[in-house]
């Protein structure tokens, strides 16, 4: 669907206006700025299920690479020099609404991924072309013959930046609500750290279509073990909201199978600065999982930088959200004006009916530098994932600053903190780490040391020793303050601040591993 003008009523207007002179050059400087489409043929979301479904009842064919060769010798700074030519973005001129850029294949993007517009049911294939990209003399990317598209961008008003991208697998991330690209949103997670190799299927062809100031995106889904049909509604409103649609359909077991997986980095924060070898305070994309599970309770898990690769599932039914979120948003936690940490989206995954049984599952993998996505939360359902089994999920993800539902009845953490244990002046044991956790909420409100508000901690191993819970004078803040003495590895630690047989804060989760978190 296009609202507002199309080229073709621009210059039925002009001819109104009596510009007659004006029309053959005009003709011409469009020709030689038009993309080039292929004939027009039927397209519904229901036919794309059909397709999805029968390619999963044959095996799987990879796709056809043209000039690997030559695409090989892209690599990242070779791709950088391609420019896409703005005057050639599908629906530029064709008044308010987005505009699509186009992303040109190289080293990390070999595979081809067809685009086609999508107007009143009916669906026209983009051509590749190279005259849509600025390539300088003698660059590789001159030699392909068709590689085809590597993915997509949507733009923003300006024509300049964009604020939504598809490339590689089945990748997509947004700039947030504050402008800025961070984390990272895939359709499936296939196998991630599980006991054998990863899948990383790829949408292989998208469909486009505009719905006012909306993106419409259909997505065909092909891998070796899975594939599947996705409608994504994109849409810039305090933040960027998506709602994901998806019929996945298998062509072998899955060990594990991840639905809405968020992708992030996390390095270090303040739970963890030992493992700093930066001069920066903090480095990370997100620094916690938050939860709101099927029955109420809200979990708040600080990430971590574990020292082996850690899976941790958090069980549920009907869960209501989850999400990788940045908590910290001070410009001087991070001292980074270039990369803009405190900027980065929070993404939250509500899920639009009933997902049963299952868990939310978080991956840690160790890191030792920031270029790295290290984190990986999603979905697993609890019935085993067989071939020709079919799946149908619809949730709503929200990139945002804050979690969009926030419970104001209730505090959250807004710090963690790890030092020596014991009591300053006297000696310090030296397997004992005091945890400083600080929440903050009007649930808090009123209350002092003398009110009965108690933290209750549970450890899974270990003892808990000189726990106490305060506000900190001069701040709306409290703060729980604890020793825990490790005799294993690792250590599952669960808080909530309670007054009577009321919580006043959210569940603080946390997973300790002495040997690489305790100070020194």
């Amino acid at each position: 669907m296009t609202n507002g003008p199309t080229r073709r009523s621009l210059l039925l207007s002009s001819l109104s206006a009596g510009v007659f002179a004006a029309l053959p050059a005009l003709s011409k400087a469009m020709a030689e700025t038009s993309l080039e489409f292929g004939p027009p043929t039927p397209f519904s979301f229901d036919g794309l299920k059909d397709t999805a479904k029968r390619l999963a009842e044959s095996p799987y064919v990879p796709p056809v690479i043209n000039d690997e060769q030559v695409l090989e010798a892209i690599d990242y700074d070779l791709h950088n020099q391609i420019r896409f030519r703005p005057e050639y973005s599908l629906w530029h001129g064709e008044g308010a609404g987005p505009t699509i850029g186009f992303f040109h294949p190289g080293r990390y993007f070999k595979d081809p991924v067809i685009i086609s517009e999508l107007q009143n049911g009916e669906a026209r294939e983009i051509k590749y072309r190279q005259n849509y990209f600025d390539i300088p003399e003698k660059h590789p990317a001159r030699q392909l013959h068709d590689p085809g598209f590597a993915g997509f961008r949507v733009m923003n008003s300006n024509n300049k930046n964009d604020w939504l991208a598809f490339l590689g697998g089945t990748y997509f991330r947004t700039s947030g609500p504050y402008d800025q690209f961070g984390m990272s949103v895939r359709g499936l997670a296939v196998n991630a750290a599980a006991s054998v190799p990863e899948e990383f299927p790829r949408f292989s062809r998208f469909w486009l279509e505009r719905n006012g100031q909306e993106l419409i995106a259909y997505a065909l889904m092909e891998g070796k073990s899975v594939t599947g049909a996705y409608r994504i509604a994109s849409q810039q409103s305090n933040g960027i909201i998506q709602d994901v649609e998806a019929s996945i359909f298998l062509r072998a077991d899955i060990e594990r199978l991840g639905i809405a997986p968020l992708t992030s980095m996390y390095w270090y924060a303040e739970n963890n600065r030992q493992l700093a070898k930066d001069w920066r305070p903090e480095i990370h994309d997100s620094d916690g999982l938050e939860i709101w599970t099927g029955a109420g309770e809200r979990i708040w898990r600080p990430l971590v930088n574990p020292p082996r690769v850690m899976v941790n599932a958090f069980i549920d039914t009907d869960p209501k959200g989850f999400g990788l979120m940045q908590r910290d948003r001070n410009f001087e936690q991070y001292q980074d004006d270039g990369v803009f940490y405190e900027k980065r989206a929070s993404v939250w995954v509500e899920p639009r009916d009933g997902w049963g049984k299952g868990a939310v599952q978080l991956m840690e993998i160790p890191t030792d530098d920031e270029i790295h996505d290290n984190i990986g939360a999603f979905w697993v359902p609890a019935e085993p994932a067989r071939a020709g089994d079919r799946h149908d999920f619809r949730y709503r993800l929200h990139w945002v600053a804050d979690t969009p539902y926030r419970d104001a009845q209730l505090a959250r953490t807004v710090a963690t903190r790890l030092g020596m244990g014991g009591i300053p002046g006297q000696p310090r044991p030296p397997d004992v780490t005091k945890f400083a956790v600080d929440m903050e909420g009007s649930a808090l409100d009123g209350f002092d040391r003398e009110s009965g508000v108690k933290a209750v901690i549970n450890t899974t191993s270990g003892q808990i020793s000189n726990d106490a819970a305060y506000p900190v004078v001069g701040t709306k803040r409290w703060r729980v303050l604890f020793d825990l003495r490790a005799d294993s590895s690792p250590i599952d630690l669960r808080m909530f601040l309670r007054k009577d047989d009321r919580a006043l804060s959210e569940t603080w989760i946390y997973q300790y591993f002495p040997d690489r978190q305790r100070p020194t």
